[in-house]
């Protein structure tokens, strides 16, 4: 029997894998060396599979700070429909046959190309600025017909606006809403489509028509139940982030949201209510001033508005008339919708010495809270509970089907 010492002194070491000189396998009994075989087994498919594990998974996914920067909300898109595909002119063959006759198919119509709403679709920036649609086949001989081209499917947001010239074409505000934005050219007709009784013997057939070209316009306006309007750094993205999983990023600073954030906030037998942050607006935002109409926009589906006010600032009453006033300068009747008053930052010392104030000259309901602390957010709950109760009891009198999420 060969002494340990010997053994360890004649091993040698791979990836923490023993293995020793074949002068030192030959000398070890067979139970020895089955035994140490199949541990030598066991530790390399140990090795395989934590490998495996430390490949790289795909593609890295987009963090949230930089999926907000690729949020596109209009899109100027050049759209072709498929080309339809030619007819063929040939005569039918067959052994002492002399005259078989035009035997050419039509071609394949050219795919059309449709716009789809699809609500996991949130921003216009996966849509292309041209697309083409697939074209028809060819005919063939003995009347084979091409085959068409397929459909090709654009996938765009809900409350995507298609305009074509300055004139809206269609309005894609429910889930599965679709839109033709180009046809398919027609497919060419072969020479057996020529057959009369005054010619048995057309060579005639026609190429296939090209497919519709279209410049189309997308503009997207979010959609949600609710918005909340308010000035740069009110406190929209923090209430936001208080009351939904929503992430957007939030500063000490205005203008932090530049793009509109919608957060679902969740109740009971799986109701979900979507609330959008919209990107502040200023005093004469209706001009375009400070990126008005591009914030302005995203309010208007908006079924009823979270007015959220700095208590904090001096004579907070007049923030709420200037939202009123630039909505109603926008949109005439916007400013009349359902909406409840936010007073957020209540956990500052001056915000409380406000809020009678606030709540005399306004003759309405007042809602203070503090984002921050979380003070007083079950309040704010509840209100937004019942406002989107009466939207859907509103619209279900009308025949009409409420935005679900």
């Amino acid at each position: 029997m060969i002494p340990t010492s010997l053994g360890l002194a004649r091993s040698f070491t791979v990836l923490g894998v023993s293995k020793c000189a074949p002068s030192t396998w030959a000398a070890l009994k067979p139970s020895q060396l089955r035994s140490l075989q199949a541990s030598s087994r066991l530790l390399s498919l140990g090795i395989v599979d934590h490998a495996k594990h430390r490949e790289v998974s795909g593609k890295k996914l987009l963090s949230e700070k930089k999926l907000k920067r690729h949020f596109v909300d209009h899109r100027r898109v050049l759209v072709r429909g498929g080309n339809g595909g030619s007819g063929m002119s040939c005569f039918h063959s067959e052994p002492r046959k002399e005259f078989g006759g035009p035997d050419g198919g039509d071609g394949g119509n050219g795919g059309h190309i449709i716009l789809r709403a699809d609500q996991q679709v949130k921003s216009l920036s996966s849509v292309l600025s041209q697309y083409q649609g697939f074209s028809g086949e060819n005919g063939g001989s003995k009347n084979c017909f091409g085959r068409g081209g397929d459909t090709l499917y654009i996938q765009v947001p809900v409350g995507t606006l298609v305009k074509e010239g300055g004139e809206i074409v269609a309005d894609l505000s429910h889930p599965g809403d679709e839109y033709i934005a180009a046809l398919g050219g027609a497919g060419g007709k072969g020479n057996r489509f020529f057959l009369a009784n005054d010619n048995r013997a057309p060579v005639t057939c026609t190429p296939g028509q090209p497919g519709q070209e279209r410049v189309l316009y997308l503009e997207l306006k979010t959609m949600a139940h609710a918005g909340m309007v308010g000035f740069p750094n009110a406190g929209k993205s923090s209430l936001l982030r208080a009351i939904s999983n929503a992430k957007p990023a939030v500063a000490s600073y205005p203008f932090t949201t530049l793009n509109p954030h919608v957060g679902i906030v969740h109740y009971e037998g799986h109701q979900q209510i979507a609330v959008a942050d919209i990107p502040g607006i200023i005093r004469g935002a209706h001009q375009n001033k400070g990126l008005g109409l591009s914030f302005l926009r995203h309010i208007e589906r908006c079924r009823f508005f979270l007015f959220v006010v700095d208590l904090s600032l001096p004579e907070p009453w007049t923030q709420v008339d200037d939202l009123k006033y630039e909505l109603e300068k926008y949109d005439e009747g916007l400013s009349e919708r359902s909406h409840a008053i936010i007073a957020n930052k209540i956990d500052l010392p001056q915000a409380r010495a406000h809020l009678p104030q606030l709540q005399a000259r306004l003759g309405q309901e007042v809602i203070a809270l503090s984002a921050l602390t979380g003070e007083n957010l079950e309040q704010l709950l509840l209100h937004l509970k019942v406002l989107h109760d009466a939207h859907v009891e509103a619209e279900q009198e009308q025949d009409r089907q409420p935005l679900r999420w």
